[in-house]
């Protein structure tokens, strides 16, 4: 499959989350982005080190500066089960913004046609890296990460098209 590009409308499909009052939900993707302005960024996995030292907290730091600029929401989506995403989460304290949301099988990851086989390392199929700025579920804004690269993904790429 190719990957998702700007002008596409994002697919629909359901991802694991842990709500506010610590609930696991499946929950739709168009439902989180129909209507609203978001940024759908994706990382190699929770936990790995360019992940958690730069690429998700950049987002954090960003959130309020994203949220003026009119952005809704921000989702974060990993090939991890929803348990890893909880406790990846649990060790940002300070973020507000950030729904840390689990494509355990990649089902979700294939659907944009982003997945990246990292079997090679022990690791399996992943996410690339990726930012997708996102208008009413249509991507206007589609900063696709090349192998295990981190270049284009980052808050401040999103910021400078917003």
């Amino acid at each position: 499959m190719a990957s998702i590009v700007v002008g596409d409308v994002l697919p629909d499909g359901e991802l694991a989350w842990f709500d506010e009052s610590n609930q696991l939900q499946m929950i739709s993707v168009h439902w989180l982005a129909a209507g609203k302005k978001v940024v759908l960024f994706a990382v190699l996995g929770a936990f790995t080190p360019i992940c958690s030292m730069i690429h998700l907290p950049g987002f954090i730091e960003s959130a309020e500066e994203l949220k003026s600029k009119g952005i809704d929401e921000i989702l974060l989506i990993s090939v991890n089960d929803p348990f890893v995403m909880k406790a990846w989460a649990m060790t940002y304290p300070e973020n507000r913004h950030v729904k840390f949301l689990a494509d355990g099988s990649g089902t979700y990851t294939r659907a944009l046609g982003l997945e990246l086989d990292l079997s090679d390392e022990g690791l399996g199929t992943r996410s690339r890296r990726f930012a997708l700025l996102v208008d009413n579920l249509v991507v206007t804004v589609a900063n696709i990460e090349e192998g295990g690269e981190f270049t284009i993904s980052g808050a401040e790429e999103i910021l400078k098209v917003l």
